[in-house]
Parts: C-alpha cells; sequence; structure tokens
C-alpha cells in the first residue's frame, strides 16, 4: 500500500520535530555536564593546592568550550525547526536574529578563549596561553 503525500510529509515534520527537540536536549546537557565536570574538576585542583589563577583559568576554559559546543547544538535545532517545521518568513526572520546573537556569542567566547578572532588563524598564540606556558615551568 502506497502511503499519501499527506502521509510523507506528516512523518517528516514529525522526525524534524524529534531531531529538534533532540537537539536542543543535548545542547542543555553539555552545557550542564561540563558546568558539573569542570567544577568537579576544579574542586580536586584545590584539594591538591594548585594554583588558584591556574584552576580559575583552566574552568573558565573548560566552561567557554563547553557553551560553545552547546550554542551549536542550539542553532542547529532552531535551523531545524525554523526551516522544516514552521516555515514562515516571521519564523525566518526570528532565526536569522536567533544565529546573528548566538554567532556574535560564539565568536566572543573564541576571543575569550584563544585571545583572537577565528579568522586570524592559527599562526599566533594569545598573551593567556604563553602566560600559561611559563607558569607551567
Amino acid at each position: 500500500m502506497e502511503a499519501s503525500t499527506g502521509q510523507v510529509k506528516h512523518f517528516a515534520k514529525l522526525l524534524a520535530e524529534y531531531c529538534a527537540a533532540g537537539l536542543e536536549a543535548l545542547g542543555t546537557i553539555v552545557v550542564a555536564g561540563i558546568a558539573v565536570v569542570m567544577t568537579a574538576i576544579a574542586l580536586v585542583q584545590l584539594i591538591r593546592r594548585k594554583s588558584y589563577k591556574r584552576i580559575f583559568t583552566n574552568y573558565r576554559h573548560g566552561l567557554i568550550r563547553g557553551t560553545l559546543v552547546g550554542l551549536e547544538l542550539l542553532v542547529a535545532a532552531d535551523i531545524i525547526k525554523t526551516v522544516a517545521i514552521k516555515f514562515s518568513l516571521h519564523g525566518v526572520i526570528t532565526l536569522a536574529i536567533l544565529v546573528l546573537v548566538r554567532t556574535f556569542l560564539s565568536f566572543t567566547l573564541e576571543v575569550e578563549l584563544t585571545g583572537k578572532w577565528p579568522w586570524q588563524g592559527e599562526g599566533s598564540q594569545s598573551d593567556s596561553e604563553t602566560s600559561e606556558d611559563s607558569e607551567e615551568e
């Protein structure tokens, strides 16, 4: 028996909804999970009497990395929801604004983490990385 066009569209929409919800949940879990893991690592380092500055820097960098991954997953979920589920001009404009805000946030987190913009390439090392390397010696 052949599936009607309506059934196929309904199935595709349902699949897109589940994918978007899954990506949203995964993005949230990643951010929360990284926060828990980084907090545990920082506490262990505190107990071992590591340098407070080093603990704080590692903690912050770990949180930033987790947030960046979570943001990417949330943007993917928003794209799926807008394009596959609720395709409208209002939805596309809302998506564009969300992507712009999240992209700006990602860029600023990247600068905070590496000390340079993402398009500046791999050649230069940030001041924070250089000072951390000299601190280890």
